[in-house]
Order: C-alpha cells, then structure tokens, then sequence
C-alpha cells in the first residue's frame, strides 16, 4: 500500500476509466477525492472507497474553481488524475464553435486548472504525481474528430511542457493514452456504427476492436493499473512520457 496516508483526486471518476483509477488508488492506500456531475454515481464510488465525493462540471469554470476549493479544504493533494473528457465524432465542417469550445474546455483547459491549482503544493510537500489521462487521438490523428484529436494532443502537450518545467522537482507529469475501452463512451460509438450501417452490435464493436493488433477492447481496469504504476515510488524516473495502451494500435 505505497499510497498510504496520500490524498489523490481523480477527476471524472463516476464510472469508466475514472471509477476503475478511483478504485485501484483506494486499494493502494490513498485516500481518494472524486469529482464527477453525476452526483448519484461519485457518493456510490466515493462510499464503496471510503473517499470523499467532489461536485465538478468541467465544462464550468466556476464549477472547477468551486471544486478546488472543496478539495483543499479536504487536504493536500498528492496524486492528481486528470481524467473528466468526452468525445464527439463529427465532420470538421460541421463541428462547430461551441463543440470546439467545450471539447477543449472538458478535456484540457480543466486538467491545467488543476494543475496549476495543485502541483506547486506538490512540489513544496516533496512528493506528487499527475497523471493526465489523454487518448491514443492524442498521438495520431483520427477522421471525424478534429476537435477531440486538437484538445489529446492538447493535452498531451501539456503533459510534456509541464515535465520539462518541473523536471528538477519530486512531481512527476506523465499522460495515459488509451485506445478503445470497454466503457460508456466505447459502447456508444459502438451504437453509433450500428446504426448507421445496419450491423449488430456485435459487428459494430468488430470494427473498433481490430483497429488493434490485438483485436479488443482494453478494460478499464488495464488503464487504472499503469496509473497506479505511475503512482508507485520506482516510478519516479518515468516523467514526461505520453504512454499507449491500445494494444499496439499506434504503432500500425
């Protein structure tokens, strides 16, 4: 239990990706603060843990500056999971101002709010860890969404600027980039291409699944184990990396 006595926040952490890192810090011994709009399903995570639920629209910029203030009256941060995000696929000529606003607002502006917020207290208390849960669209790019490809390479950017600045520090910076996971977000672009071109949901979920060498979806458990990783003591040197897990579909 290396994260005994350690406080983490996880931002997005009501279910998916979030909920499995909220749940696999907890079981590493941290204390673990979750932040979600749906307050329904962060009291359910926040008691199962034995953590402390958060309110926080990243869409909202007072909503996010609300939540930091609720979280530093809980205590230092010491393990900050920048993971709230979605997506939306649509042609780049019909994406319009307002999506474009919002995808960067959700899935990089609010993780750089909490940076800035929390890692110079990190960087005085001598220990910290802040892991931005980006996407494989992070790395390369993908049609139908620009928008959410510019705010992951946004993110991913971030990632790697904020290493190199505080690389003398004991705060490391890294960023996760998943491929298709067995989550919410996976199960509607599943019913999307079902949808559209008549398949099975069996079918649809085919063609996301072999976009990887593996031919799978990845657990969101897989996800919350290399940030757990992250998180340990001997990753210490592991800094400024943006690492897949999509079963290699990067490298095709």
């Amino acid at each position: 239990m290396y994260l005994a006595g350690k406080h983490a926040l996880v931002t997005g952490g009501g279910r998916g990706i979030g909920r499995a890192i909220a749940e696999r810090l907890a079981r590493e011994g941290a204390r673990v603060l979750v932040t979600g709009r749906t307050e329904a399903e962060i009291d359910e995570v926040a008691s199962e843990i034995g953590g402390v639920a958060v309110r926080m629209d990243a869409k909202d910029r007072a909503s996010v500056r609300a939540a930091i203030d609720a979280v530093r009256a809980a205590g230092p941060v010491d393990v900050l999971v920048n993971n709230a995000g979605f997506a939306e696929s649509v042609a780049f000529d019909r994406t319009t101002d307002e999506l474009w606003d919002d995808l960067l607002e959700v899935n990089v502006t609010s993780a750089f709010a909490l940076c800035r917020a929390f890692v110079p207290g990190m960087i005085e208390r001598g220990f910290g860890r802040v892991i931005n849960v980006a996407s494989n669209a992070g790395l390369v790019g993908y049609g139908y969404s620009v928008a959410y490809c510019a705010s992951k390479h946004a993110m991913v950017g971030m990632t790697r600027a904020l290493a190199v600045e505080i690389a003398k520090s004991p705060v490391t910076v890294n960023a996760v980039c998943p491929g298709w996971t067995r989550t919410r977000m996976g199960e509607e672009a599943t019913s999307r291409i079902a949808q559209k071109t008549g398949r099975s949901a069996e079918a649809a979920e085919k063609i996301l699944a072999n976009m990887s060498p593996q031919q799978r979806f990845a657990e969101p458990e897989e996800i919350a184990h290399v940030v757990a990783m992250l998180c340990a003591p001997e990753a210490r040197s592991v800094h400024g990396q943006a690492i897949p897990i999509d079963g290699g579909q990067v490298m095709k």
